[in-house]
């Protein structure tokens, strides 16, 4: 195979025009062009909101779905609003499409961010719940329990609640307790009996216990499922928490804390001691939302306000229960008619075994790659027999020398992690680069690690100052006393359990270009800054953001010459200001650029004479759309990449990513079909509008539903089948 050139031979990658125009934009572009990113992201938790309010929709998924909203919003306050209040408290600059004036960003993210919680307890309590309780699951409160029910929950109390809860007291004697943050809590007042005064006690309810506690059947109606609340029970039975004081009144609030990491890094210092340090202190970082009952008296709420040292604007009065994420417990239940239906991913064709009849059938992963490049798509495809099965089948092979790969966010007891051990173990070299920051996964990554390295895998923490975020696994292994290189290059995370919600891409190659690029990129992050071009990859921090501006560039020249022009981008998130630049002059061009987001978009498609020719849509659904496609039309030849990189400031500069090129024309056609399907209007996907406003389409005049993407594109990879062998 020759060298796949970065950008195409007739154009100049070093031209000074280029840089002229990457670099200062145009005057034609209009000053206010970007999206506030922060009201952008609300508008994508509106959407997933909009899938739980959906009647079409099976009802525990739209239960799910409210869960899906409040853990989305708990850490949007945990980490953008704690980000941003940061920044003005320290005097940073705020980003450029974080638009208006720094304190009214956040007046605007509290006002819509108070609507939004809002109603999403209404499409809770007079949506969802009601429509549970007709299919036979209550969510009851004490006074509706019979007396037997109520013995019973008095003796669970007793003997399963009762010795693990700390009831906290305040007066001159305690100081205001510590409130962790995401905890669910009941402020309690109570009159001691004897000296008459008020007092304040805290407590926290217990995050080890089931939330939802069952209800015991009836036996007339032993179909029924009914759940009592936690923080219900305990209220029930503060008496014997407090014996000998009389109970006044009790409230539940929860409390949202700062818990973004920041770490400066420094060449000398042990990065796993400093991570561990700043774990510990996100435990105590500054409060930044406060939710509580909406019948809370003002004694108690004038209390937290003053003791948290909390803004009235950072005050979210809901009505209960408060904390949804409890309704995640929901998909447990056995009611299959009220889910999605079933989906068992299928093996990707190639690694279908010869004989598909027979039950311990097990393909020769190698042997496939060998005859070309695979491409497999998860969930519809499966994680376990081609990701797996390709490190798995690595770590036994006695061929197999060494095995490289890095590792963002997967778990202790992924399969993943036993293959890299169980190589280790065989005497094969074995490299494992761990991101350990990424976010709310550093513990864990750091337990691993540690148990990696025990295992003799040379573990390494990626290069000072950069997150290592690109997906890469390398196996070297000897065939007729050569070595080849086996690559996997994927848009997500190796870890099996997400495999099965997230929508991600991976490719599968010997190619030796790719293999040299990939342990190049492996030999600078376990050693020193990555400084070089590659073949087949695009790779952050210092080539992809230029590299995807030239191929942007190349089709907009192209347009102006009359060839054929065409961007397509998906990612999770569009916020770069110089990508979006980029596709502005090119959509002034003629280019058609179509954009498919998830998340956050900064991109406008209401400027007049510069997003003429820019559409963006969004795909939300049972499975959250994660991989990252760049499709370039190039005269008519087309060039598409595949990889981990979204279009963000972090993702561009402080992270190390990779994009793949995809070569093999039957893959380019696969990804451009899938592509067709997100922006044929036929299809149920949301658009962007005017303001930043998303508008869903998923009926047609007549009112009959669209095509669902997901549903399609599984039904599309569920008929591909091995033939049957003759025999």
């Amino acid at each position: 195979m020759t060298d796949a050139p970065l950008v195409d031979p007739g154009f100049d990658t070093e031209d000074d025009d280029f840089d002229e125009i990457v670099e200062k934009p145009d005057a034609e572009l209009p000053e206010h062009r970007y999206m506030d990113r922060e009201l952008s992201w609300l508008a994508f938790n509106n959407r997933v909101l909009e899938l739980a309010e959906d009647p079409s929709l099976p009802l525990l998924e739209r239960a799910n779905f409210l869960a899906i909203f409040a853990s989305n919003l708990d850490e949007f306050f945990m980490v953008r609003v704690a980000g941003l209040k940061r920044r003005i408290a320290t005097g940073l600059a705020l980003p450029t499409n974080i638009g208006t004036a720094p304190m009214k960003v956040l007046s605007n993210i509290s006002d819509l961010a108070h609507t939004l919680q809002a109603r999403h307890a209404e499409v809770w309590n007079e949506d969802v719940k009601p429509a549970l309780s007709a299919e036979g699951i209550d969510f009851v409160r004490w006074d509706e329990l019979d007396d037997g029910e109520r013995a019973y929950f008095y003796d669970y109390f007793q003997s399963q609640v009762f010795p693990v809860l700390m009831p906290l007291a305040v007066d001159p004697a305690h100081p205001f307790p510590y409130i962790s943050g995401l905890s669910l809590n009941l402020a309690i007042r109570i009159r001691n009996a004897r000296t008459g005064r008020e007092e304040f006690a805290r407590l926290k309810v217990p995050p080890m216990l089931p939330r939802l506690v069952p209800v015991p059947a009836k036996p007339d109606a032993p179909e029924s499922i009914r759940f009592l609340a936690l923080e219900d029970l305990i209220a029930e039975n503060l008496d014997d928490l407090f014996p000998g004081m009389e109970i006044l009144d009790h409230h539940a609030f929860r409390l949202t804390r700062n818990e973004d990491v920041t770490i400066e890094e420094d060449e000398s210092e042990n990065l796993i001691q400093a991570l561990e340090a700043e774990l510990l202190r996100r435990r105590f970082g500054p409060p930044i939302r406060l939710e509580i009952t909406e019948d809370m008296d003002d004694v108690t709420l004038d209390l937290l306000v003053r003791e948290l040292d909390i803004s009235e604007q950072e005050v979210y009065r809901l009505p209960s229960p408060l904390d949804l994420r409890s309704l995640f417990g929901m998909g447990r239940i056995d009611r299959p008619e009220l889910k999605y239906t079933p989906h068992l991913p299928v093996t990707p064709l190639a690694f279908q075994p010869a004989d598909a009849d027979s039950k311990h059938a097990r393909a020769d992963v190698f042997a496939a790659i060998r005859k070309g490049d695979v491409l497999v798509h998860h969930p519809y495809e499966s994680f376990a027999t081609s990701v797996q099965a390709f490190l798995e089948q690595a770590a036994r092979d006695p061929h197999v020398l060494a095995i490289k790969q890095t590792l963002y966010r997967t778990s202790g007891d992924s399969p993943i992690v036993q293959a890299l051990i169980d190589a280790a173990e065989a005497g094969k070299q074995v490299l494992a680069l761990v991101e350990v920051k990424a976010r709310f996964d550093e513990a864990n990554n750091i337990e691993w690690a540690r148990k990696l390295e025990k295992a003799g895998v040379h573990v390494v923490y990626g290069l000072v100052g950069l997150k290592t975020h690109c997906k890469l696994a390398l196996v070297i292994r000897e065939e007729k006393g050569l070595l080849r290189h086996y690559t996997h290059v994927g848009t997500g995370n190796y870890n099996p359990k997400t495999s099965r919600i997230y929508e991600d891409f991976g490719l599968f190659t010997c190619d030796p270009e790719v293999g040299r690029d990939v342990t190049r990129l492996f030999n600078e992050l376990s050693g020193y800054a990555i400084e070089k071009k590659f073949k087949r990859l695009l790779v952050a921090p210092l080539h992809l953001r230029k590299g995807l501006l030239r191929l942007i560039e190349r089709e907009r020249r192209n347009a102006l010459a009359g060839k054929p022009a065409r961007v397509r981008i998906k990612v999770n998130s569009m916020v770069d200001e110089q990508i979006i630049d980029a596709l502005y002059r090119a959509s002034i061009a003629g280019v058609h650029v179509d954009v498919w987001v998830r998340g956050i978009c900064s991109l406008r498609v209401d400027l007049p004479g510069v997003s003429d020719n820019i559409r963006v849509r969004s795909v939300l659904g049972r499975y959250l759309e994660h991989a990252r496609i760049f499709a370039f039309a190039n005269g008519g030849d087309e060039e598409v990449y595949i990889g981990s990189a979204d279009m963000m400031h972090r993702n561009l500069d402080r992270r190390v990513e990779a994009l793949i090129r995809v070569v093999k024309p039957a893959h380019i056609a696969e990804l451009g079909a899938f592509f067709d399907l997100a922006m044929d209007d036929s299809s149920a996907t949301w658009h962007l509008g005017a303001e930043g406003v998303w508008t869903r389409h998923h009926v047609d005049a007549e009112g009959r539903a669209l095509a669902d993407v997901q549903d399609r594109t599984m039904a599309t990879i569920q008929r591909r089948r091995r033939p049957r062998a003759t025999r």
